[in-house]
C-alpha cells in the first residue's frame, strides 16, 4: 500500500506540473465558460417558455443559436482528457528506461499501474468537478435561482457519470500504452476509436436501420423496428451511452423520449412532466453500469498484460 501511495503522489506531482495538464485545464475552462455565457443569455427565455421547476439544470443544457450546450462540450472533451492521461502512462516509462529502474527498487509491479491509474482518475476528477462547480457558482450568482435538493443530487450524479466515462477512456488508452511500444501509435489508436464511437457509429446505425426497415411509406411497426435497430446499434457506443444517461438525468422533462435527438436542445421542450430523480436513475442505471463495466474490463486487461510482460533493463 505504501508503494502505491508513493507512485500516486509522484504521478500527481507530474500531472500538476505538466504542460498537458495546464493546456487541458485551460481548454476545458474556456469552453465551459463560453457555454455558460451562452446559457445565461438564453436561460431566461427557456425558463419563461417552460413550466419545468428544475431551472438551475438549464445552465448545463441550454444551447445557443451557434454554440451547443455545456453537455456537448463535455462529451467532446472528457474522452480527450482520459486519452491524454493514459496513452503514455506505461510505454513512455519503458522507452525512457525509467520503468526498469523503478522495478529494481522495492516496489511491486502492480503498484506502478495502480498508482498511475488512481492518479489519473484524481486529476480528471479535479478538472471535471471544478468546471461544473464553477459553472454552478456563476449561474447561481447571475440568475439568482438557488438549486433545489433534487437538482444538487442530479448534479452530483452527473459528476460521477462524467468521471466514470472519463475513466473508461483513460483505461482504454492505458491498455494501448501497455500493449504498444510507441506513444504515437497508442494515442493515434485511442483517438481513432474515439472518433469512430463519437461520429461514425450514429451514421452506421442509421444506415443499417434504414436498410433493414426503410422508412419510406413505412407502417408504424416498420418505424418501430427501424427505431429499435438504430437505438440498439447506437448503444454499442460508450459516447452514446454517456450522452443518453446525462440527458435523461439533466433534462427530466421529456427525457424518456430520447429518440433521434442529436443535441439536448432538440428534446428539452418535448413534454412538460418531468421525471423524478428515482425514475431518472431507473432509466440511466443500465448505461452507467455498462460504462463502468467497460472501464473495468479495459483496466483488468491492462493490469494482466502489464503484470505478465517482460521488462528488460537494457
Amino acid at each position: 500500500m505504501r508503494s502505491i501511495l508513493t507512485i500516486y503522489r509522484k504521478e500527481l506531482s507530474d500531472y500538476f506540473s505538466s504542460k498537458k495538464f495546464l493546456i487541458l485545464l485551460g481548454l476545458v475552462y474556456i469552453t465551459g465558460l463560453t457555454s455558460i455565457y451562452v446559457a445565461i443569455q438564453n436561460i431566461r427565455v427557456a425558463a419563461q417558455s417552460s413550466m419545468d421547476s428544475l431551472v438551475f439544470l438549464k445552465l448545463f443544457t441550454t444551447s445557443g443559436d451557434v454554440l451547443p450546450s455545456f453537455l456537448y462540450f463535455l462529451s467532446f472533451f472528457i474522452p480527450i482528457i482520459g486519452i491524454v492521461f493514459g496513452f503514455d502512462s506505461i510505454n513512455s516509462e519503458k522507452n525512457s528506461k525509467n520503468l526498469s529502474r523503478l522495478l529494481s527498487q522495492p516496489i511491486y509491479r502492480d503498484s506502478i499501474i495502480n498508482g498511475k491509474f488512481l492518479a489519473g482518475i484524481t486529476t480528471m476528477t479535479i478538472i471535471v468537478s471544478s468546471i461544473i462547480l464553477i459553472i454552478a457558482g456563476i449561474g447561481l450568482r447571475v440568475i439568482g435561482v438557488p438549486p433545489s435538493a433534487e437538482e444538487i443530487l442530479r448534479i452530483i450524479i452527473f459528476i460521477v457519470i462524467c468521471i466514470c466515462y472519463g475513466t473508461f477512456w483513460m483505461s482504454m488508452s492505458m491498455l494501448f500504452s501497455v500493449i504498444l511500444d510507441k506513444t504515437a501509435t497508442s494515442i493515434l489508436t485511442s483517438v481513432a476509436i474515439w472518433i469512430f464511437f463519437f461520429f461514425f457509429v450514429q451514421i452506421i446505425a442509421s444506415a443499417i436501420a434504414n436498410a433493414v426497415a426503410p422508412l419510406e411509406n413505412a407502417t408504424i411497426a416498420t418505424q418501430i423496428s427501424n427505431y429499435n435497430i438504430d437505438l440498439g446499434i447506437k448503444r454499442l457506443s460508450p459516447s452514446f451511452l454517456f450522452m443518453e444517461s446525462i440527458t435523461i438525468l439533466l433534462i427530466p422533462s421529456g427525457s424518456h423520449l430520447f429518440l433521434r435527438a442529436v443535441t439536448t436542445s432538440d428534446i428539452s421542450n418535448m413534454i412538460l412532466s418531468p421525471l423524478s430523480l428515482g425514475q431518472s436513475l431507473i432509466q440511466v442505471w443500465p448505461q452507467i453500469i455498462a460504462i463502468i463495466a467497460l472501464a473495468i474490463i479495459c483496466f483488468a486487461i491492462s493490469y494482466i498484460v502489464f503484470i505478465k510482460q517482460e521488462i528488460r533493463s537494457t
